[in-house]
């Protein structure tokens, strides 16, 4: 493939986007919640792990320790034993707790609304913060880079970036502001149905068939 110019990778960027849209129009966080607080906790429990694992957990936790007053006041123990069948469940419970505890010495026992105050909790990166902000509140400052998006973004050649907060940098540079909402939820579900790490789909996805794709004729079906 001929070297892209920045304008043609942002042309087909946006026909990405209009692709996408066509096929999730109403894409949503999978992860089971009720509220700021419910949210955060299960997207610092993802990390590493299926969100269909953590919705299996989760009921129960909520059931415990549903408010940030709650989980403040949990035993580390306690929670570990309910979060155990997800990967890196000690370490997890810790942040939860300290998450938890913060939150209620900080910030009055509301879920913060901001960035910088978001990622400050432990266990809360930039891909949680964003996509609480997002999910939760509805301010959009940024895309969620989670493991599909990373990939995804990689095989579309958005970029050639090595750590998720450059392939988010990236992905800002290529889409308007009003843009970047949907795109975690449904390249999520666009890697899960298509875009397969162990073995991409590409017969069947229309970013394929519609020459958007320039890995598309690489990748063996």
């Amino acid at each position: 493939m001929a070297r892209e110019s920045k304008a043609a990778r942002r042309e087909r960027a946006l026909k990405v986007a209009e692709q996408m849209s066509i096929r999730y129009p109403d894409a949503e966080c999978a992860l089971r919640h009720s509220d700021p607080f419910t949210l955060t906790i299960a997207v610092l429990l993802s990390a590493q792990t299926t969100d269909a694992a953590v919705n299996k957990v989760t009921p129960e936790l909520f059931r415990r320790w549903g408010t940030p007053e709650a989980m403040a006041g949990a035993s580390p123990a306690d929670v570990e034993e309910v979060i155990r069948t997800i990967g890196f469940y000690r370490v997890k419970a810790k942040n939860c707790i300290a998450a938890a505890q913060m939150i209620c010495a900080r910030h009055g026992g509301s879920v913060p609304q901001t960035m910088e105050e978001l990622t400050a909790l432990p266990g809360v990166g930039r891909k949680t913060a964003n996509i609480v902000l997002n999910n939760a509140f509805g301010i959009v400052e940024g895309i969620a880079v989670d493991t599909h998006v990373f990939r995804i973004a990689h095989m579309l050649r958005f970029t050639s970036a090595d750590t998720p907060e450059k392939v988010e940098r990236d992905l800002l540079a290529l889409y308007p502001p009003h843009m970047w909402g949907p795109i975690n939820h449904q390249w999520v579900l666009f890697g899960r149905e298509l875009c397969v790490a162990r073995r991409p789909r590409c017969g069947q996805c229309a970013l394929s068939s519609e020459s958007l794709c320039p890995s598309a004729r690489t990748v063996p079906e």
